[in-house]
């Protein structure tokens, strides 16, 4: 089914939840039924909250942001401390005016968070984070905070995983609490499926994949240099709002470490890898979503 076709066939009474991975088309679908139908547009992207990424992190253009209402994109600043949990805050202010919502962007933990709810969990001190960091840079570091793990997290998580085992640890540490204890007292949604349409866009991976290279040559025209030449004197890798895919790749070629061209080359292999982390995602956590074929194919 095309995009024009789903659109005429969503109801105009019930939230709209898009998901898809970078360059799949979902904030031109959003547009469409927000300018058919109705709706205020809500950025689920974690990148295109940041101010200084307009053009690295494909945000709506000004030209299209006057053609329907649009939030929580562009609003903190870099440096700005950001969770999924505060951003479910943000959209959860937006439900409380009456407003229907057309919630898209390809940050799949927001979008499951927001449709699945989201445990509340204290926040891990300072201290023991970075404890936790010194822990993981150990040669095994990994196998022994996974063998500190409560009985139920351990067989629960993936042990292989160096992200989810360290935040399982430090949970564990500054709560006393295992994460699956947490998780188990997770709120109901705040958009659940009997009140939203819950969409995730699909495609040939070689149709993304072009789309991709050529959005990016794209960016490259509209000012993704100078966006990224802008944030170099206060370019900080670990920041959140420093992961915008091709950022740093642009910040190598910046600092003469590699040419232009090459660059650009490993950022688009560096979408690409997004993409396809994106698809997994979606497949196994937004599995029971409808699939909408955005390349054209049967």
């Amino acid at each position: 089914m095309q995009r024009h076709d789903m659109a005429a066939t969503i109801p105009p009474d019930r939230h709209v939840l898009i998901a898809g991975p970078t360059a799949s088309g979902k904030s031109a679908l959003a547009l469409q039924i927000a300018q058919d139908q109705g709706g205020l547009i809500v950025n689920a992207d974690a990148l295109q909250v940041w101010s200084c990424w307009r053009v690295i992190s494909a945000r709506p253009s000004l030209h299209e942001e006057a053609l329907a209402p649009h939030r929580l994109y562009g609003h903190l600043a870099p440096g700005t401390p950001y969770s999924v949990g505060a951003w479910l805050s943000e959209v959860q202010a937006l439900l409380s005016t009456g407003a229907r919502l057309i919630v898209v962007g390809g940050t799949g933990l927001y979008l499951h968070a927001l449709s699945q709810g989201l445990a509340v969990i204290p926040p891990v001190p300072a201290h023991i984070r970075a404890e936790a960091d010194a822990r993981m840079a150990q040669p095994d570091g990994l196998a022994q905070m996974a063998a500190q793990l409560d009985d139920a997290t351990a067989r629960r998580i993936d042990l292989r995983n160096p992200a989810r085992v360290q935040r399982a640890w430090e949970v564990l540490q500054s709560t006393g609490r295992g994460i699956t204890a947490w998780q188990a007292e997770t709120p109901p949604p705040l958009i659940g499926a009997d009140s939203a349409t819950r969409l995730v866009l699909t495609s040939d991976r070689d149709w993304l994949a072009d789309r991709i290279a050529r959005r990016f040559h794209l960016m490259m025209d509209q000012g993704a240099l100078d966006e990224v030449r802008a944030m170099l004197p206060v370019w900080d890798p670990v920041a959140l709002w420093a992961r915008a895919i091709g950022a740093p790749e642009l910040i190598g070629y910046l600092r003469h470490e590699t040419t232009l061209p090459e660059a650009i080359d490993r950022a688009i292999i560096a979408s690409r890898q997004y993409a396809k982390s994106q698809r997994i995602f979606f497949r196994g956590r937004l599995r029971d979503w409808t699939q909408l074929r955005v390349d054209g194919a049967a």
